[in-house]
C-alpha cells in the first residue's frame, strides 16, 4: 500500500507542471494520499522509507542549490515576503535570514541523503515544511507575494503550483517523521557532526562566491551568451499590477506609464504581478531617456555596448564610483559606448553628476527590472547588438579592462 502513496505523490509532481491554477480535484487527490501516507504510515518497509528519505533529501538539496547561487535574488524575495506581512522591521536582516535559510535548506537535504544525524534532519525537515506550507498556503489563498521563488529563478511557478509541491514533499516526509526511530547511521554522533558542519562550511563559501561575484550558473534571462532581440513585429506591453499597502486597492498600469519615480507614490504603493502582451520585443525590460522616449532598442541594437546598473545608487560607495570612471574612460577610448541603467529619480542623478563629474548617459527603468540584468548594485554588462557577451558584479570590476 505504501508504495500506491509514492507512486500517486510522484505522478501528483508531474501533474502540477501542467496544473498551474486551483482545481479542486487535484488538490482532493493531493490531500486524500497525504492522509494515506499518514494512515499508513507504520507499514512502510525500509525500502520504501528510503526512497521517501531519498526524494525529499534530493529535493531540499535542488532548493538549496537554485536559491544558494542566487543569494541576492533570494534577499530580493525574502524581501517582498517581509513587506507582505508587514513585518518591515526585518529589511536590514534579510540578506542574512535567505543565507541561513538557504544554509538549512541544503544541511536537511545534505543529512537526509547521507542519513547524518537523521532525526535532526527529520526534524529539520518538518520545521521547514510546516513554515513552507502554511506560507505557500496563504500566497495561493491571497497572492501575497506572486512567485515564491522556492527553485530560486530556475523553476518558476505559480502560488498553487507551489502550494501542491509541498503537499507533495508533505506526503514523502510523513513516513519519515511516523518511523524516524529506524533511521540509524552507525558512524558515532562526533563524526555525523563533524561531515555535516564541513559539508555546512562549505555551502556556506559557496553562497557568500556567489553573493561577492555572480551566480556561476546564471537562471535569468540575461546569461552570457544569450542574444537579446529587440526586434518584432509586434510590440510588447508589459502591464504591471501594484496595491496600496493602506487600502489594498490594486491598480494595473501600462509600463512605463506609472509614476516609479515619484519616491512618494512608491513608498505607498508595493508591487503584485507583471504580466505581458504581444511580441517578443524582450521580456520585462523596458528603458527611458530623461524626455521619456523609448531607448530599449537603442541599447539591444548597439555594438560594443558597456552597460553599468543600479537599482539605487544612494548605495554605490566611493571607491566603486573611482572604478567606474577608470573603466568608462578607458572603454570610450578603446570605441565602447558607456551607458548607465537606474531606477533613481533624475534629480538624483543630476546631483551625482555634480558630485563625480561623469557625463555618460543615463536612462531610467524600474528597479525590479533592473535587479535580474545583473545581481550586483552597481553591476556592469557588456552587450554587442543585443548579444550578451559578459558580465561583472562590482568586486569584479578590477577584470573588466582585462577582458575588453
Amino acid at each position: 500500500m505504501p508504495w500506491i502513496s509514492i507512486l500517486v505523490a510522484l505522478a501528483s509532481a508531474v501533474g502540477i507542471y501542467f496544473l498551474p491554477d486551483y482545481h479542486w480535484w487535484f488538490l482532493a487527490i493531493l490531500l486524500l494520499n497525504l492522509l494515506f501516507s499518514l494512515v499508513f504510515s507504520k507499514r512502510y518497509s525500509p525500502g520504501a522509507l528510503t526512497i521517501c528519505r531519498l526524494l525529499v533529501g534530493a529535493l531540499f538539496i535542488f532548493s538549496s542549490f537554485t536559491k544558494g547561487v542566487d543569494p541576492l535574488g533570494t534577499k530580493y524575495k525574502m524581501l517582498d515576503y517581509l513587506s507582505a506581512y508587514h513585518m518591515t522591521w526585518l529589511n536590514n536582516l534579510a540578506m542574512v535570514l535567505a543565507v541561513l535559510m538557504i544554509l538549512a535548506e541544503f544541511i536537511v537535504g545534505f543529512c537526509l541523503i547521507t542519513k547524518m544525524l537523521p532525526r535532526l534532519a527529520v526534524l529539520g525537515a518538518t520545521l521547514l515544511m510546516l513554515f513552507f506550507t502554511f506560507t505557500t498556503l496563504f500566497d495561493a489563498l491571497y497572492n501575497m507575494v506572486p512567485d515564491c521563488g522556492c527553485f530560486g529563478t530556475a523553476i518558476k511557478m505559480s502560488n498553487w503550483q507551489t502550494f501542491y509541491k509541498n503537499l507533495v514533499i508533505d506526503t514523502l516526509l510523513i513516513p519519515l517523521i511516523m518511523n524516524n526511530k529506524l533511521l540509524e547511521n552507525k558512524l558515532g554522533k562526533g563524526v555525523q557532526w563533524l561531515i555535516a558542519i564541513l559539508f555546512a562550511l562549505a555551502f556556506l563559501g559557496f553562497e557568500l562566491y556567489n553573493y561577492r561575484h555572480l551566480p556561476v550558473v546564471d537562471f535569468m534571462d540575461w546569461k552570457v551568451g544569450k542574444q537579446m532581440s529587440a526586434s518584432s513585429n509586434e510590440e510588447t506591453k508589459i502591464y504591471l499590477t501594484y496595491k496600496n499597502k493602506a487600502t489594498g486597492e490594486k491598480q494595473e498600469f501600462l509600463s512605463p506609464n506609472y509614476p516609479w519615480n515619484d519616491s512618494v507614490w512608491m513608498s505607498e504603493w508595493e508591487f503584485v504581478q507583471q504580466r505581458m502582451e504581444g511580441g517578443t520585443k524582450f521580456l520585462g525590460f523596458s528603458a527611458l531617456d530623461e524626455d521619456d522616449n523609448d531607448v530599449t532598442d537603442l541599447i539591444l541594437d548597439t555594438e560594443n555596448l558597456l552597460m553599468f546598473t543600479s537599482h539605487d545608487l544612494a548605495k554605490v560607495t566611493e571607491k566603486e564610483w573611482a572604478k567606474v570612471k577608470e573603466i568608462t574612460e578607458e572603454a570610450g577610448s578603446r570605441g565602447y559606448y558607456v551607458v548607465w541603467v537606474v531606477a533613481n529619480e533624475p534629480e538624483y542623478v543630476e546631483q551625482l553628476r555634480e558630485q563625480y563629474d561623469f557625463l555618460y548617459e543615463v536612462y531610467y527603468a524600474d528597479a525590479l527590472e533592473i535587479k535580474p540584468i545583473v545581481r550586483s548594485n552597481p553591476g556592469l554588462i557588456w552587450l554587442d547588438n543585443g548579444l550578451v557577451k559578459d558580465k561583472w558584479s562590482s568586486t569584479d570590476f578590477k577584470k573588466v579592462l582585462k577582458v575588453l
